[in-house]
């Protein structure tokens, strides 16, 4: 009995004149994730069929729950499109199963077919009441749900279902690059963008010796788990120690997370440039502290006109948690190592800064050519979605 990966694509399936392009977008994503398998794959505007090696269905399906555009996926039996094929197929299929009540639903996509969607469901009701003892219909609740796809070259029998990533295929839209810290709440925020099809790079604002080689290895390791979900990230290492020194030598204590924050988003822009982004995306969550309050956020957003991306701005820091968890990085930010934007916290730090002492106290210092100095020096590690050692860079 031949088997394939049925793909239901969700909300692609609500795009119209460009709907072809997020297809071939999400089927070139598959193709990349599944590149080491011995599959096929072939779509039409409404499915998505993966053939493959029957070894390899467990470590597909893992691959496969990292790809966002896909709704739901299911392991579909492929049949011929006639009658007693699909009653002699669908016999020989339950009689494997355990169930005590059953629904069928149809699904006539070739109108071809001689017999409605309704009546082929009390059809293959009766086949299954016929040749499974003790068994009953539930429309409601039922233990098996049958669906058949009628389609015009074959048809699909299938019962199970598995949640996909949902959202938009990753290339969708240009790139954003995300400030990545060692913490809770920026990967998810990377995985929450990757979800509307942006792709990322990473940026880690380093600061040795007052932050460690652990605390880099922390973020690599955040940016092998968001890996998952593409094929690589890059993750752009910058030397943030002679800014951040400066800023803490001339700048007014309960200044200095404003002004290290303003000099971050001119670092962005440029890199933005550098590496053809389109927005900056961080893990900023309205009020959760001193430089994420709304005045804070205007006074240190003014030194950029690109598009800041704050994808976790109304999520309360429970349900952060909750994603972190969910896409497997809870435990790595939770490693005790700081990075740059908490080993130099103030006691008191300004809440409502104001713009023009943010200026007056960014200039004490020349920090212009310490900026060009940062992108230049920046170096890139590129992290696959695989397992692989990071020794040279510890």
């Amino acid at each position: 009995m031949k088997r394939v990966i049925l793909i239901k694509y969700g909300e692609l399936s609500t795009k119209k004149g460009n709907r072809n392009f997020f297809i071939n977008t999400l089927y070139q994503n598959i193709k990349n994730k599944l590149k080491n398998f011995d599959i096929s794959i072939y779509k039409d505007r409404s499915r998505m069929y993966i053939e493959f090696q029957d070894n390899d269905l467990e470590l597909i399906k893992k691959k496969l729950d990292c790809v966002f555009g896909i709704h739901m996926y299911h392991i579909a039996y492929i049949v011929d499109t006639n009658i007693d094929s699909i009653k002699t197929l669908l016999v020989r299929l339950i009689q494997d199963l355990s169930f005590k009540t059953f629904k069928v639903e149809t699904k006539r996509s070739d109108k071809s077919f001689p017999i409605h969607s309704q009546e082929m469901n009390h059809l293959l009701g009766g086949v299954v009441l016929k040749n499974k003892n003790h068994v009953s219909v539930d429309v409601h609740h039922p233990e098996l749900f049958i669906k058949l796809e009628i389609r015009e070259a074959h048809s699909y029998i299938y019962f199970n279902a598995y949640t996909g990533a949902g959202g938009y295929p990753i290339g969708t839209q240009p790139k954003g690059l995300l400030m990545l810290s060692g913490g809770i709440d920026s990967p998810v925020s990377g995985y929450l963008v990757m979800k509307r099809g942006v792709p990322i790079d990473c940026v880690y604002f380093e600061a040795i010796p007052h932050t460690s080689l652990d605390a880099r290895n922390k973020v690599i390791q955040l940016s092998k788990r968001l890996a998952k979900y593409t094929t690589e990230v890059h993750l752009h290492i910058v030397n943030f120690t002679p800014i951040q020194e400066e800023i803490y030598k001339h700048c007014h204590p309960s200044y200095c997370i404003t002004i290290m924050r303003r000099m971050m988003y001119r670092i962005m822009e440029k890199l933005a440039d550098k590496y053809h982004g389109f927005a900056i995306v961080n893990g900023e969550s309205v009020g959760q502290v001193a430089s994420q309050t709304l005045t804070s956020m205007r006074v240190i957003n003014e030194v950029t006109n690109m598009p800041v991306l704050r994808p976790l701005a109304c999520f309360d820091k429970l349900e952060i948690i909750d994603l972190a968890k969910k896409i497997d990085t809870y435990n790595i930010s939770i490693l005790p190592y700081e990075d740059c934007c908490t080993v130099f916290v103030p006691k008191h730090p300004v809440i409502n800064p104001s713009l023009e002492q943010a200026k007056k106290e960014e200039g004490k210092f020349d920090f212009l050519p310490m900026l060009d100095t940062a992108v230049e020096t920046v170096d890139t590690v590129v992290v696959v979605d695989e397992e692989k050692e990071f020794s040279n860079l510890l």
